[in-house]
């Protein structure tokens, strides 16, 4: 069994740990591939180790800068460290080479709530929803942006009165 089918299952597994010395060898016949680049970094950033998994994504992106996968989990890793602005500038740059991503116009929304865009999420997470109907993150988020501004409406009328 090759190293990469090693290191998926063991991903497969949760022994990411394992996994991650698959990817190393890998990486040391190959230090340019760009998909175990980005899948080493996946395996990083399920382990907590955010930094790591984000100067993995900017290696796959110096080898390949329009790659979409490199993009949108830097975005997460961002996001996922609260540079909520970074992170939003990664999807943009995602959808520049897809603008019918589900999944980025999702996670751009996440971003842009964390932000108090609520209104702006919401459409993405609207749009995201159109392109892939049973998209669970964004039928949750939206229905959650939806509350917020229902409750925030429903607060400024109490002010008001």
């Amino acid at each position: 069994m090759n190293h990469l089918k090693k290191a998926y299952d063991f991903c497969n597994d949760g022994k990411y740990d394992k996994a991650l010395q698959q990817f190393d060898l890998v990486l040391k016949e190959d230090p340019k591939n760009v998909i175990v680049l980005i899948d080493k970094g996946v395996t990083l950033q399920n382990l907590g180790n955010i930094q790591k998994s984000i100067s993995l994504y900017n290696k796959a992106l110096e080898l390949d800068p329009k790659n979409l996968d490199a993009l949108l989990n830097k975005g997460s890793g961002l996001h996922t460290l609260a540079k909520y602005d970074q992170a939003i500038k990664c999807y943009d740059q995602a959808l520049n080479q897809d603008k019918n991503c589900a999944m980025v116009l999702a996670y751009k929304g996440l971003s842009l709530g964390e932000l108090g865009k609520i209104k702006d999420a919401l459409k993405l997470f609207k749009k995201a929803l159109e392109i892939d109907h049973d998209y669970d993150l964004a039928q949750i988020s939206k229905d959650k942006a939806f509350e917020i501004l229902k409750s925030k409406r429903k607060s400024r009328l109490f002010k008001t009165a």
